[in-house]
């Protein structure tokens, strides 16, 4: 694989893990929409409440997932293994920050948001310039669509978090 696909897998990592801890639901089919009224309020980062939370990009509603989708997340393992796989293991550091139990851990919103938006995320987010200065590779545009974003989720979501 080519050095910018793994910097963009890398960066989609260290976007992945730096989310709010804790598990949060996340919208099953990824759809965009405005922000609620109560999101945009800004802190010193210049960043809503509902952005430091769920990251910055295309996604602006919290995805809800519902039952595990195998066969989307059969289509997520195929992006994965093309896009992500260079950079990014489950189990362990690499490239990038492990990924196996990031979605649990992130929520899909925020890993979605990280997946569409790389550059947003490490030159504005407070948790993703930390994961950036950890990782010191900036994670690249693979150009995926928002449906490339939310099967990669059902697929991380069907991973075992890792040891790490």
């Amino acid at each position: 694989m080519s050095v910018p696909v793994l910097r963009c897998a890398v960066l989609l990592g260290v976007a992945l893990l730096v989310g709010c801890a804790g598990d949060r639901p996340a919208p099953a089919g990824g759809a965009a929409a405005p922000p609620a009224a109560s999101t945009t309020g800004t802190d010193a980062s210049g960043l809503t409440e509902f952005q430091l939370k769920n990251g910055i990009g295309p996604i602006t509603e919290e995805v809800v997932l519902g039952a595990p989708d195998r066969e989307l997340a059969e289509e997520g393992k195929k992006t994965f293994e093309q896009k992500c796989s260079a950079c990014h293991k489950m189990g362990e550091r690499y490239v990038g920050p492990p990924l196996g139990g990031i979605v649990a851990r992130f929520g899909p919103t925020f890993v979605m948001n990280m997946a569409l938006n790389p550059e947003g995320m490490y030159t504005r987010h407070p948790d993703v310039k930390k994961l950036l200065g950890e990782y010191m590779t900036q994670m690249p545009n693979q150009q995926l669509t928002p449906a490339d974003a939310r099967a990669i989720v059902e697929y991380l979501r069907s991973q075992p978090a890792s040891g790490s």
